[in-house]
Formats: structure tokens, C-alpha cells, sequence
């Protein structure tokens, strides 16, 4: 992570207009009352000017220009940047009282990938984080992210942490925001799919950029964001104005658990609504998450080529691979599903998976 800049320094005082007007009066040796006089104003205006109880207007600053000789812009400026840095300080006073929800926050995990930087103060730290949602305070972020209505599918090993969640779909959505997407076709994205099958067989080097730019011409922007802990996230769909996103991590490594997962969420898009929720395990969407689930094992293994495989099957590992390049697919796919339905025991064929695992960023 690189550096900030001097020009991000953000002093911890305030320096107002008028301390700077007191030394220009100090050192011409000019008196408030006669300032006062010079400018057309009441005593009292100026005396509270430096005081800070008045603020430099427009035509105060035009007044000022004429008198000091230097120009308007100068003393908009000194007031502009002390009403900024008085109302920074407040803020930060006000975010003290939050520090509690920032430790709920995944900060050091998130700084590693490069999300965030990383600070030794608190408070800069939380306006780090607030700043990253795209929210003011951690109080929005109860409205816009506790409550975001996003479709996800997760694991049910462990109550997920929701600061980790909103950490990750944020994340998600900042990525998806940078790709440009056409204007979404349901048939053209439908079509898509089936050139997203033959992409199992790639490595994850030829099949990524490749995926986001087949799903990208159709109105879909696909982003792959490394999983936080305590989150249990495999991925998620929601809407951004007109594009659909599809987000998915690597929560299991295994390429069968990535690519139904992606099928999954593309199956939400083509059957259900732009504003729907979808949350596994909670009892609302489980007709929903069957129908997505159905659409995956459809799109990935259509049910009459399976039925035919297992027909004459005999438990060979060798034809699994035969028939996954039948219908050309990854043969790690057809080991997972056939582990799901029980044909194949959780611990056979694992050698015809294919395990993802997320690059070393490279230090800067």
C-alpha cells in the first residue's frame, strides 16, 4: 500500500481566518477600529471576524483585498478551508462514539487486500471504513447494507458476521461499477451460458477474463472477490441501476463448487425478480433457491445425458472423463454431482476436481 500524498494531510485543529487577520493587523501595526474605518464596517463585525464568531463573506473578502492587497480568493480560501476543517473536526468527534461497530469490521483482512489502508488512529481508521461502503457514518450503514436486499447463498456452518458480508458485496460492487456492461438481454445472457460451460475446461487465467467479457456484452458484470472470514459467502446476485452482478468468492476451492455456484446466481437472474432477496436457510426463498439450483444442474449436465451416463456406468473414473468431454465440461463437474446424488462417495474422484486458489497480490 503506498503512501498518502502531503496533499491528503488532514491537521487535527482549525486555523481561522481571523488569527491570520490579527497578524496582518499586528504587524502593520493597524488597529481593529481602524481596520474597521478602512473597510466600511461596524467594530464589531470585525472584532467578531477575529474571533471566529463571523464568517469572511464574498464582499468582506473583496473589502479585505482592497485594503491588505491580497486578493479575494485568498481570504475565501481561509475561511472555505476552516468552516471544512472545523466541521472535520466534529464529525470526528461525533464518529468517536462508533468505535465499538469498527471492531466488528474485518479491517485487517480487508487493508491486506488492498481494499482500505491501514491506520494506527482509530477514528482515521473508521472514516477509512465508512468511507470505503460509500456511506457517512456507520449509522446508514444499518439502512443501506444491514438491510441491503441482495441474493446470496451461504454456508449454514456458522452465523455469518454482517459487517464481513456488507465488507465483501461492497467490495463486489465497487469492482462491478468499473466494468461497462451493454444494456441487459435475458436472451442474449441466457445464450451466453452455453458458452460459459465449455469455459469449465480453462484455467482460471483464460477463463476469467473470458467470463466477464461474455457476461459483460450481455447486461451482466461478473466479479471474483476473495472471501472474508465470517462470512460462509459462495456468491451473490443483486442489481446494480440497469446491470445484473454476479459475485462469487472462493469459499470451497473446488472448480464444481465454483461454477454451479456461478449457474446458480445466473439461474436468479433469468427466473426471478430484479428486487428480490434470496437467503439460504432462512425459509423465505427456498422455492426460489430449488428453481436457481434446478437451472444450474440443467445448464451444467442436462438431465438426458446424464440419465444416459449412469445407465451404463460402472463406476469407472475413466468414463467420467469420456463423457465430461462428451458434452464438453470439466470432469471435476460431473464428480461433484455425482458425489451429490450419491452415486459417488465424497471421497472418490476428488483427482478430477480442479482446486482454485487466490494469487499473491505483488507488493508494490
Amino acid at each position: 500500500m503506498s503512501k498518502r500524498n502531503n496533499s491528503d494531510f488532514k491537521p487535527d485543529y482549525a486555523v481561522s481566518p481571523g488569527d491570520i487577520l490579527l497578524e496582518f493587523l499586528e504587524n502593520l501595526g493597524m488597529t481593529q477600529a481602524e481596520l474597521a474605518d478602512r473597510m466600511g464596517l461596524a467594530p464589531k463585525t470585525v472584532n467578531e471576524i477575529i474571533k471566529a464568531k463571523a464568517p469572511i463573506t464574498p464582499e468582506t473578502a473583496l473589502k479585505l483585498e482592497r485594503v491588505f492587497g491580497r486578493p479575494a480568493h485568498f481570504w475565501n480560501n481561509l475561511e472555505q478551508n476552516f468552516q471544512e476543517d472545523r466541521a472535520r473536526l466534529a464529525e470526528q468527534s461525533r464518529l468517536r462514539v462508533h468505535l465499538s461497530w469498527l471492531k466488528k469490521v474485518p479491517v485487517k483482512e480487508m487493508a491486506k487486500l488492498g481494499w482500505i489502508q491501514k491506520f494506527s488512529d482509530s477514528v482515521a481508521q473508521l472514516t477509512e471504513v465508512v468511507r470505503f461502503f460509500g456511506i457517512a457514518s456507520p449509522e446508514q450503514w444499518q439502512k443501506v447494507w444491514r438491510e441491503y436486499q441482495v441474493a446470496y447463498r451461504q454456508s449454514r456452518r456458522f452465523a455469518p458476521c454482517a459487517e464481513a458480508v456488507s465488507a465483501w458485496l461492497r467490495q463486489g460492487e465497487i469492482e462491478a461499477q468499473r466494468i461497462t456492461c451493454a444494456t441487459f438481454d435475458a436472451k442474449r445472457f441466457l445464450q451466453s451460458l452455453d458458452s460459459a460451460r465449455t469455459l469449465t475446461r480453462e484455467e482460471p487465467q483464460v477463463f476469467q477474463s473470458r467470463l466477464v467479457d461474455l457476461c459483460a456484452g450481455t447486461g451482466v458484470a461478473v466479479v471474483f472477490v476473495p472471501e472474508l472470514p465470517k462470512t460462509g459467502v459462495f456468491g451473490a446476485v443483486r442489481w446494480l441501476g440497469t446491470k445484473a452482478v454476479i459475485q462469487l468468492s472462493l469459499h470451497y476451492k473446488s472448480n464444481d463448487h465454483l461454477w454451479f455456484t456461478f449457474f446458480h446466481e445466473a439461474g436468479h437472474i433469468i427466473k426471478h425478480g430484479r428486487k428480490e432477496v434470496f437467503l439460504e436457510g432462512n425459509g423465505m426463498d427456498s422455492d426460489k433457491d430449488e428453481e436457481a439450483n434446478t437451472f444450474a444442474r440443467e445448464k451444467l449436465i442436462p438431465s438426458p445425458a446424464y440419465k444416459h451416463f449412469l445407465s451404463h456406468w460402472n463406476k469407472s473414473l475413466t468414463q467420467i472423463e469420456n463423457f465430461a468431454r462428451e458434452i464438453d465440461i470439466a470432469p471435476g463437474i460431473v464428480v461433484g454431482r455425482l458425489q451429490h446424488d450419491g452415486h459417488l462417495p465424497r471421497a472418490h474422484g476428488n483427482g478430477l476436481k480442479v482446486y482454485y486458489h487466490w494469487a499473491k497480490k505483488e507488493a508494490n
